[in-house]
C-alpha cells in the first residue's frame, strides 16, 4: 500500500519525517494509489484541496508548474485574478524549473495566489493555488532549496485533468460548464459540438435525462442548481438537423477499409450510441433491429407528450446519414446468430438488447386474469401504437399502477391520457424514496394522478378473468441499518380492496430471450443480466454488450455512455487486440474512489437568481392529448440561465515514475 510522505490536505499538514500528525488525516486512508498504470508508480498528486507525495525525491516546483499551467491553458479568461494571475505564476515557475532568474520570487508568487484565490470569479481560480499556498506555507524551505543552485530541474512524468462536479456525475462524462461556456458566449454551434463528441442524442436527452449532473451541480448550496438538462434541450433544439451532421461529418476519421465492419444489435440508445462512435472511428456499421423503428425502449417505452417520435426520428437517423445501415425485423436468435455474423464477415459484435420483457407482480391469482393486466412495458406498447394510429386503445373506470419508478409515471400518466376515470399509483416506500425523476413525480401530481405510498399489493380481484379490484396492505417503515437505510413491512390487519378495472405492474424489467441468448455463448449472471467485464467484453471473444442488458433497466444517459465505452472497446479489439490504457477514465477512477470532489458550499458572494424552467402546457389541456408537455426555452431565458453556471472547475494533477500510456479521453 502506498505510503504518503508530507503532504496537506484540507489545511490537515502530514509529515511521515516529522510524525505530523499521524493517523488520524485523511491521506492516511488513501485508496489505489499505488500505481497509475502497471508498474508505473504514482510519485506525486496535486489537488484542489491540497496535494501529497508518495516519493520525497519528487521536484514540488516542476509538479506545480505543470498544474499552474493546466490552469492557464482552461481559464476562460472573464476575470483578470485568474487571466493574468495564472500566467505570471506559470511563467515564473517555469523560469525557477529550468535555472533561470525569475521576475517573481516566492513572496510574490504567495501574494498572487492569494488575490486569485480570494478575487477569482469562478472555481478554477478559486482553488487551483491552493496546492501551491500550501506548499508555500509548510514547505517553502524544500522548494527555495530546489531553486538554489540555479541549475535545471528534471523534467518528471505525470498528467493533469480537469472536471467539475456535473461532470463526474454525468455517466458520459458530458462537458457541462465547456457548453454552457457557449451559450453564455453566444456560440450554441459550439454548444452542440461538445455534446456531439458524447452522444448524437442531444435532444432526446434534454428531454428525458434524469440530471444526474443537476444533482451535483454547487449551485443548489445558492438557490437552485442549474437548468443544465433545460440548456441542452434549447442547444439541441436550436441547432438541430444540418447543425449536427455538419459536426459528426467533420468528427469523422478517415474511413477504414471496407472489410472493417462491426455489427450492432439492438437499436435503443446504447446500440445508437456504439454504431455512432464506431462510424466517427471510421468503421462501416450495420445495426440490426427487431421493431421496424429504431430507438429502442426511447421509442416504444417513453410516451409522446414527453419525447415526440420525431425528434427521436431525427437523432437516429444521423446513423444512416453517417454511413450507418439499418437492418429492421431482425431478431438475434429467429433471424440471424452470432456465427452468422462472424461468417459474414463482421470484426466484433455489439449487444444493445436492452431489458424489453416486463415483470408480473406474482400475486395470487393473477394467472387467472385475462383481460385488465398489463406489465408496464406492454401498456407503454400498446400506448405507442395507439398514438401511431395502428391500434386503438382506450380504457376505462379506475386505473391502478403498481412501482415508483419512470416506467410506473409514464404508465400513469398515459392511463389518464387514454380515458381512465381515475388514476392510482401504487407504491411500497415513502413519495420520497420513488426513483422515479422528481420532476416526473411533481407533473403526475399535477395531473390529480392518486398517489398511494407505504402500501403494497397482496392479491388480484376478478371475476370471469376480468380485473375488478386489487387487494393492499399498508406497509411501515422500519429503524435504520447499519447503512442508515430503512426497510418497510407490512401492517397486519390494514388489508383493503380497491376497485379497478385495469392493473399495470410497472415493476421492473429484465433481458427478453435469455435461453436463446445463452445458446449464443453468452453468460448471464444471477440479476438475469448479461456479463460483461469493465471493458463491455462478454464470454465470447469478440462479442461486447453494454446499456440495459448488462446493468438491468437504467437511464438512456447510462445507455448512451455504455454505448460509448463499447465502441472504444470494440476498436480497441480490431485494431490492438486488448483494451487500451485510457488515463483520464485512470484519474476519475482515482478522485471518485477516494471522494476527492469535496461537497462544499461556493465561498464567493453570489447573486441569488432561480432557475428557468421549461413552459408547459396547462395540466387540464394536456391530459386530454399526447402533445408534448414541455416546450424549448427562448434566447432570452437560455441565456439568463448560462449565467447562472459556476463554473466549478477542479484541477487534479499527478506525477508518476514513467510516462503514461496515451489513450482515448
Amino acid at each position: 500500500m502506498a505510503q504518503v510522505v508530507y503532504g496537506v490536505w484540507d489545511g490537515v499538514v502530514h509529515d511521515a519525517r516529522r510524525n505530523l500528525p499521524g493517523t488520524d488525516t485523511p491521506l492516511a486512508a488513501l485508496r489505489n494509489f499505488d500505481e497509475f498504470d502497471e508498474g508505473n508508480a504514482v510519485r506525486a498528486f496535486f489537488a484542489d484541496r491540497g496535494f501529497f507525495v508518495f516519493d520525497e525525491s519528487v521536484s514540488l516546483v516542476d509538479g506545480l508548474f505543470h498544474y499552474i499551467n493546466k490552469a492557464a491553458e482552461q481559464s476562460c479568461g472573464a476575470c483578470t485574478p485568474c487571466r493574468m494571475g495564472t500566467v505570471l505564476i506559470r511563467d515564473a515557475l517555469d523560469k525557477m524549473r529550468r535555472g533561470l532568474d525569475s521576475p517573481l520570487d516566492f513572496d510574490d508568487i504567495e501574494m498572487l495566489a492569494d488575490q486569485m484565490k480570494e478575487t477569482s470569479l469562478c472555481g478554477l481560480g478559486q482553488t487551483c493555488c491552493i496546492a501551491l499556498l500550501e506548499v508555500i506555507h509548510h514547505f517553502r524551505e524544500q522548494i527555495e532549496k530546489e531553486v538554489a543552485d540555479h541549475m535545471p530541474i528534471r523534467a518528471q512524468h505525470g498528467m493533469a485533468y480537469m472536471t467539475a462536479p456535473c461532470i463526474e456525475a454525468c455517466p458520459s462524462k458530458v462537458n457541462v460548464p465547456r457548453y454552457i461556456d457557449y451559450i453564455r458566449d453566444g456560440k450554441p454551434e459550439n454548444s452542440l459540438g461538445v455534446l456531439l463528441q458524447k452522444y448524437p442524442m442531444a435532444a432526446t436527452c434534454g428531454r428525458v435525462c434524469v440530471r444526474y449532473c443537476e444533482q451535483a451541480c454547487r449551485r443548489k448550496f445558492v438557490d437552485e442548481a442549474v437548468g443544465i438538462k433545460t440548456l441542452k434541450r434549447f442547444v439541441a433544439d436550436q441547432q438541430k438537423g444540418p447543425h449536427a451532421l455538419k459536426f459528426t461529418r467533420e468528427m469523422i476519421q478517415k474511413p477504414l477499409a471496407d472489410g472493417m465492419k462491426v455489427a450492432v444489435i439492438g437499436a435503443g440508445p446504447a446500440g445508437i450510441s456504439c454504431a455512432y462512435h464506431l462510424l466517427l472511428h471510421g468503421y462501416h456499421v450495420d445495426v440490426f433491429e427487431k421493431q421496424d423503428k429504431a430507438g429502442g425502449m426511447a421509442q416504444i417505452g417513453i410516451p409522446n407528450y414527453r419525447l415526440p417520435k420525431d425528434t427521436l426520428a431525427m437523432e437516429t437517423d444521423i446513423i444512416v446519414d453517417l454511413g450507418g445501415r439499418f437492418l429492421f425485423g431482425q431478431q438475434l436468435g429467429a433471424d440471424f446468430t452470432i456465427d452468422d455474423l462472424f461468417q459474414r464477415g463482421y470484426k466484433a459484435v455489439f449487444l444493445g438488447l436492452g431489458c424489453q420483457e416486463g415483470t408480473m407482480l406474482g400475486l395470487k391469482n393473477e394467472e387467472q386474469v385475462r383481460e385488465g393486466y398489463f406489465t408496464g412495458i406492454d401498456f407503454l406498447l400498446k400506448v405507442h401504437d395507439h398514438v401511431d394510429g395502428i391500434n386503438t386503445f382506450q380504457l376505462k373506470g379506475d386505473v391502478v399502477v403498481v412501482g415508483g419508478g419512470n416506467v410506473a409515471m409514464d404508465c400513469v400518466r398515459s392511463a389518464v391520457r387514454l380515458g381512465a376515470d381515475n388514476a392510482h399509483l401504487i407504491y411500497r416506500r415513502t413519495r420520497d424514496a420513488m426513483p422515479a425523476d422528481t420532476e416526473e413525480v411533481e407533473e403526475a401530481e399535477k395531473e390529480d394522478i392518486d398517489f398511494h405510498t407505504l402500501c403494497t399489493p397482496t392479491r388480484i380481484i376478478s371475476e370471469n378473468g376480468k380485473i375488478t379490484g386489487i387487494e393492499l396492505v399498508e406497509m411501515e417503515e422500519t429503524e435504520p441499518d447499519e447503512s442508515g437505510r430503512r426497510s418497510v413491512r407490512p401492517i397486519p390487519g390494514t388489508e383493503h380492496v380497491m376497485a379497478c378495472s385495469t392493473v399495470i405492474a410497472a415493476i421492473g424489467q429484465q433481458v427478453e430471450s435469455q435461453e436463446r441468448i445463452a445458446e449464443e455463448g453468452i453468460d448471464f449472471n444471477h440479476w438475469k443480466c448479461v456479463e460483461a467485464d469493465k471493458s463491455l467484453t462478454t464470454s465470447r471473444p469478440g462479442v461486447f454488450a453494454g446499456g440495459d442488458c448488462v446493468t438491468g433497466p437504467s437511464t438512456l444517459i447510462y445507455a448512451m455512455s455504455a454505448g460509448l465505452k463499447a465502441a472504444r472497446s470494440i476498436d480497441d479489439w480490431i485494431q490492438f487486440g486488448t483494451p487500451r490504457f485510457f488515463k483520464r477514465s485512470r484519474m476519475r477512477e482515482l478522485i471518485n474512489e477516494n471522494a476527492f470532489l469535496a461537497n462544499d458550499a461556493v465561498e464567493t458572494p453570489v447573486r441569488n437568481g432561480y432557475r428557468v424552467h421549461n413552459p408547459a402546457l396547462d395540466p387540464d389541456l394536456r391530459k386530454k392529448m399526447f402533445s408534448e408537455v414541455e416546450q424549448t426555452i427562448s434566447l432570452e431565458d437560455a441565456y439568463t440561465e448560462a449565467q447562472r453556471c459556476m463554473r466549478c472547475y477542479r484541477l487534479y494533477s499527478v506525477i508518476t515514475k514513467h510516462s503514461i500510456p496515451e489513450g482515448a479521453a
